[in-house]
């Protein structure tokens, strides 16, 4: 840790892993915590099916009595419903896909859970993140990229803002994962050697598609491909994302080429397609426009300048030019085209290993492997 204080810090214990592991090396390093597990659904069964929600609460609960520290459970249903769910349900609706990991880190974690830790007398919260929080020459919290590059998290919190990182920690950032599970096993922790959750925070082992027909009706339409020649009919548009290879019921050509989706005609409810070639310039871009700007930098970039970004979460950080429109618009134009990058996924900011900041992909702006690059 970076700075200590005499107030306890409240740990976010999700019933995984890194989380158990976190309040682990807090507490050996001599800080005073508290646990604390989140609700966020309500008869959660109905809508994720096998939800793993009953585990994670005995197994968070588990782990801070084994550790030895107080826990309580608070309850954010009625606010993660309206401030998570709902607006990416929202956003595939619009046609765009939203990050809901991204949205609850800002809006839940280091905003309504954060507030909670005050409201309680804790000094700051820590997560399982695998990321690092630096204090530069002038004491202002800076977020770079964890040690371990294959879990490096800080992809997630493009979208925190400086004062929520101010008050955060993150006490993975130093270490690997297998560090992690080895330490687990040390303490022999009961989630040591419990499987990651995997992809959106909430659903489980449920389809985006499947979790979305709760809330959106289905409208079935055509297919087509991008000289507009119908190929077959979808099942609704809020079901497909750009890029996707997998579940689009059209079946491959002669040369075993596979469809992929290249776009959405929301006005016709046509879904568009093409082959997954390198040279497609529907499915690739160097261009493109970001908007929704924050920044964990007080001075952040007002000329065009070189960065580096993180196109999406797995990506390797790449060079691109970052042209500032105004205080939330910037125009990208990455050094090499990119596949598929879709409207409301965000795009990560960096300089060297630091994270500066963050915008979301415009739907009014795709890229396109042929534009002219000024």
């Amino acid at each position: 840790m970076n700075d200590s204080s005499d107030k306890p810090i409240l740990v976010a214990l999700s019933g995984g892993v890194d989380s158990a592991v976190s309040a682990l090396l807090l507490k050996e390093q001599g800080y005073t915590i508290s646990g604390v597990y989140v609700r966020t659904w309500e008869h959660e069964d109905d809508l994720l099916g096998d939800c793993p929600g009953a585990r994670d609460l005995k197994d968070a609960r588990l782990v801070a009595e084994l550790i030895g520290i107080p826990f309580s459970v608070v309850n954010f249903i009625d606010f993660y419903q309206n401030e998570v769910v709902l607006p990416m349900v929202r956003g595939y609706e619009n046609g765009i896909t939203p990050n809901p990991d991204i949205l609850c880190n800002r809006a839940m974690k280091f905003g309504a859970l954060l507030e909670y830790a005050e409201e309680n007398g804790f000094s700051s919260l820590a997560t399982g993140h695998y990321c690092r929080r630096v204090k530069n020459s002038n004491s202002t919290a800076e977020l770079w990229e964890g040690i371990d590059k294959n879990k490096d998290q800080s992809y997630f919190l493009a979208r925190i803002t400086q004062n929520q990182l101010e008050r955060a920690r993150f006490p993975l950032g130093e270490i690997t994962k297998p560090e992690v599970r080895e330490i687990a096993k040390k303490y022999e922790l009961p989630v040591a050697e419990k499987k990651d959750s995997q992809g959106i925070c909430f659903l489980g082992k449920v389809k985006i598609g499947e979790f979305l027909s709760n809330f959106l009706d289905d409208q079935p339409g055509e297919i087509v491909t991008t000289e507009g020649r119908v190929v077959g009919r979808h099942k609704g548009l809020h079901r497909y994302t750009l890029g996707q290879r997998r579940g689009i019921g059209v079946p491959s050509n002669t040369d075993n080429e596979n469809f992929v989706v290249t776009g959405k005609n929301e006005g016709e409810n046509q879904l568009i397609v093409a082959f997954d070639h390198e040279n497609e310039p529907t499915l690739w871009g160097r261009k493109y426009e970001i908007e929704s700007l924050s920044f964990l930098t007080e001075n952040h970039p007002t000329e065009p300048v070189q960065l580096l970004g993180k196109p999406r979460y797995r990506d390797a950080s790449v060079p691109l030019l970052y042209r500032p429109i105004n205080s939330t618009k910037a125009e990208i134009i990455f050094e090499r085209p990119q596949r598929a990058l879709t409207p409301g996924q965000v795009l990560a900011l960096y300089d060297g290993e630091r994270l500066i900041g963050g915008g979301t992909y415009c739907l009014s702006s795709l890229g396109r492997a042929d534009q002219s690059i000024e």
